[in-house]
Order: C-alpha cells, then sequence, then structure tokens
C-alpha cells in the first residue's frame, strides 16, 4: 500500500486515475508497491516475463533493442506521466519482453501487480484509452524510427539528430551511437567530417552546433 503523498503524486503524475471508479481505485492503491531505483539499474531485460505496471513518478528510463554483438537501437524513454506500451503488451498478451529498459535518471514509481493493471484496464474506459493512446503515438514514432533506419544514411540521421537537440550537447559518441543504432567509430568519423566543414564544434563530451542550416538540409536532403 501507498501512502496519501504518494497517491496524490500518483493522480497528479497521471490524472486519466481521477477517473476510475471509487472501489477499483482503492484496490489499485492498496496493491502498489511504492520504490525507488538508481540510474543505471535494469528495469527488465528481453525475454523476461513482466512483472506489473509501473506509474513513473519521477526519473526517466529508456528502452533500447539489443543485438547479441553488443549493438544497441534506442526504440523510445519512459518519462512521469507515460506508460511503457511494452510492458501494457507483456501484461495484456501474457508474453514476454522483447526490449531492454535502463533507468536513466534515478526514479521514483508506483508498481501495479498484473492483476490490478487487467482490474483498472477492464473497470476504466478513460484507463483503457489512455493506453491505446500511448500505443498509437509509440507506433507512429517506431514507425519513423524504422523509417529513418532503412533509408536514410547515418550522416543525414545525425545532422536531424544534432538539430533536434539544444547546443551545446553533452553526450559521448557511444551514447550517440546507441541512440542512432551505429557503431561509435562509425559516428566519430561523421562528425569529424561536420567539424571539417564548420557545421560544429567537437569537445570533451560535448558537441557544438555552428551551422544549423547546414545541417537541416543535409537531412532533409
Amino acid at each position: 500500500m501507498i501512502d496519501a503523498t504518494t497517491r496524490a503524486i500518483v493522480l497528479q503524475q497521471y490524472p486519466v486515475l481521477r477517473e476510475t471508479p471509487d472501489d477499483a481505485l482503492d484496490v489499485l492503491m492498496a496493491s502498489a508497491t511504492h520504490m525507488r531505483v538508481p540510474a543505471g539499474a535494469l528495469m527488465f531485460d528481453e525475454n523476461q516475463a513482466c512483472m506489473g505496471f509501473a506509474l513513473l513518478l519521477s526519473g526517466s528510463a529508456r528502452v533500447v533493442k539489443a543485438a547479441p554483438n553488443g549493438r544497441e537501437l534506442h526504440l523510445y524513454d519512459v518519462v512521469p506521466g507515460e506508460a511503457c506500451i511494452l510492458t501494457s503488451a507483456c501484461l495484456l498478451g501474457k508474453s514476454t519482453y522483447q526490449a531492454r529498459c535502463t533507468v536513466v535518471q534515478p526514479a521514483e514509481l508506483v508498481v501495479l501487480p498484473p492483476a490490478t493493471f487487467k482490474l483498472l484496464f477492464s473497470v476504466s474506459d478513460a484507463f483503457r484509452e489512455y493506453v491505446f493512446s500511448r500505443y498509437s503515438e509509440r507506433i507512429s514514432d517506431l514507425l519513423q524510427l524504422v523509417s529513418a533506419v532503412a533509408f536514410q544514411k547515418l550522416d543525414q540521421r545525425l545532422a536531424a539528430w544534432l538539430v533536434q537537440h539544444p547546443s551545446p550537447i553533452r553526450i559521448t559518441h557511444q551514447a550517440l551511437a546507441d541512440d542512432l543504432g551505429s557503431l561509435r567509430e562509425i559516428v566519430s568519423r561523421v562528425l569529424k567530417n561536420f567539424a571539417n566543414q564548420g557545421w560544429v564544434e567537437l569537445g570533451r563530451e560535448q558537441i557544438e552546433v555552428r551551422d544549423a542550416a547546414a545541417l537541416r538540409r543535409l537531412s532533409a536532403s
């Protein structure tokens, strides 16, 4: 059971739960587990069974698809007020996870047991609509990712990534490669080419965009 303060935070971050019938909401709060998870912790891994539905109150987590050779493709992030669609899929389809989730920023969360999630899904129209709307948004994002990986060159994808983030960007080449589903050596080579053209300036774990217009032209080409 969670305390009154945590309950208030849950309802603030997930206002859709305010539309849940009172008896179902009481069951939800009574069965929930309050957790704090440090950065770097593994939330779930591929082929694991889902042990509950997480409501993220603070922090962030990253979901990636990992290859046997260690390469990773960033699928999406989860922040407070959002839900992990892979978790929903596992609970509704009684399947295992097909990706990995790691905590990026120290997270505070409330976890609903599978039975409570299914009860909430069955009695609350608003919650069902919330889950399905998250599916729709994430599927759209993932289709854009598939399109980019399949049809865009790495330099175009990297240019688009750079202009989408405020400069200067604090990130390692390895982390950037993981985001783009590429190799660090290749990303470093492309960044060096951008730097030689005066489009970016490279520092220690930092990238400063110097010519955003040129990067936008490349990403759109």
